[in-house]
């Protein structure tokens, strides 16, 4: 396992120039609610939706012309697919409704949807109005006690239509389970394109539902392990700039790129701290590396750990309390523990192998990790409890790494390389798939090249 990324095996391509290809901001989305809450909270619990996935129907929203209309049946499609790839929810086929839809504001005719098995139900309208504006109204029913669990009404540019719907999934996942949802969320990426010896790779961002793709950086210099900041539109990543590797931050809205810090060497796998405020990454020194954290307001930086060891990949806990961080200071790569002023360091993996990537889960309850296990020749992706214990493997194959979690802690994304068929690197290929953090529901999260460094975002940015 490769402590340090080495530019001779990821080289820069021989393009020119390093500046931001497009902007990503989001637009902002206005909800009000529309009346008839009935303050349920879930129907069902997450472990009985693993073993039955909740039966929902959700049919095309209506519109009184033919482009609300056909807008209201992709908002549902988009609602569908997200639901159903959380493998918590089974859609109802829509051969088996009896009617087509319900008027958005009237109560539903519960029989009919009844006999259908669903247990719970989507209506709403769409309306698209003037200067490039659109309103969606949706309620969501409880369809056995014959209840409206929830109703709200968003308003917002059409071209915004995709982001109404995975919030509207967020609405029904997070009432229907009793927790938040993670659909109106993107994720930044590494896109590789290229021979396996010469790959050009660049910055990309997309939703989390694969929608949307669009490259930040046009491939003059390798990139890699981009980072979101909580609460800004703006990203921390490793590049080889000018053949210098150096932590950059870069703003998704202006497209511009800013190094953090002028070291003496390499600095690398950044990290934002819980409140955004400071930039946690690792800095080369000599033959072994050290953690350092630099104010983002000062830009001063502060060493945690002086060990002559090779200390690397830092995360923060949510609280900002705690750091986990990977090091080889007992003889071979294990996950540690410090506090967030550093000493004091913990040992915590104590399984078959060397451990790397630490990620704090946002519940606090879980650090996932990558392990390579040296009698199988097998890579791991798992999770454990922040004292060691309760360790679990998710996903394994010839080579997974770099485990994210989505905001709500429930699901896991990742990156998988496939073996050559030959010695040239023909057929060599690495993709992204999630997994549920109880391993199940693996799946791939497609993207129009090769992918690597999948990084999750907060909710709703």
């Amino acid at each position: 396992m490769i402590y340090i990324p080495n530019p001779a095996l990821r080289r820069r391509s021989l393009m020119a120039g390093a500046a931001g290809l497009v902007a990503a901001a989001r637009t902002p989305v206005m909800a009000q609610s529309t009346g008839g809450d009935s303050g349920q909270s879930a129907v069902i619990d997450v472990n009985r939706a693993r073993a039955a996935p909740i039966p929902i129907a959700v049919p095309s929203l209506g519109g009184a012309d033919g482009a609300s209309a056909q807008l209201g049946g992709q908002i549902a499609q988009v609602i569908s697919n997200d639901l159903a790839s959380s493998g918590l929810f089974r859609l109802i086929d829509k051969a088996a409704f009896i009617q087509a839809s319900a008027a958005p504001a009237a109560t539903p005719n519960f029989q009919n949807w009844k006999v259908t098995g669903a247990q719970a139900l989507v209506t709403g309208n769409v309306q698209v109005l003037g200067g490039g504006q659109v309103r969606v109204e949706f309620r969501l029913w409880d369809i056995l006690p014959q209840t409206q669990i929830q109703g709200t009404a968003y308003t917002t540019t059409q071209a915004n239509w995709r982001r109404i719907a995975h919030i509207m999934a967020d609405v029904i996942y997070e009432r229907l389970l009793g927790e938040k949802g993670y659909f109106d969320t993107r994720v930044v990426y590494i896109s590789a394109t290229g021979p396996r010896g010469r790959r050009t790779k660049r910055l990309a961002i997309m939703d989390q539902d694969s929608e949307n793709n669009r490259l930040l950086t046009d491939g003059a210099w390798l990139v890699l392990t981009p980072r979101f900041h909580p609460t800004r539109d703006e990203i921390a990543f490793m590049s080889y700039a000018n053949n210098r590797p150096r932590v950059y931050l870069f703003n998704l809205t202006s497209g511009r790129q800013s190094l953090l810090g002028d070291f003496p060497g390499m600095t690398f796998a950044p990290r934002f701290s819980p409140d955004g405020n400071s930039v946690i990454m690792a800095v080369s020194d000599g033959p072994g590396s050290d953690i350092v954290t630099m104010e983002l307001g000062s830009r001063t930086p502060r060493r945690l750990t002086n060990s002559g060891s090779i200390d690397v990949s830092p995360c923060y806990s949510p609280d900002g309390s705690q750091i986990a961080f990977a090091s080889d200071r007992g003889g071979d790569q294990q996950i540690y523990i410090m506090g967030a002023g550093g000493g004091g360091a913990k040992r915590i993996s104590f399984g078959n192998g060397r451990y790397a990537t630490p990620v704090w889960s946002p519940r606090g309850d879980l650090i996932a990790f990558t392990r390579y296990a040296g009698d199988t020749s097998d890579f791991n992706i798992g999770v454990m409890h922040p004292d060691g214990s309760g360790e679990r493997i998710l996903a394994q194959g010839w080579d997974v790494e770099g485990p994210t979690f989505a905001p709500n802690g429930r699901v896991l994304m990742f990156f998988k390389e496939t073996r050559a068929r030959d010695a040239r690197g023909s057929g060599f290929s690495s993709r992204i798939s999630s997994v549920d953090i109880t391993g199940f529901n693996e799946r791939p999260v497609p993207t129009p090249t090769d992918a690597s460094d999948p990084a999750w975002s907060p909710l709703g940015t």
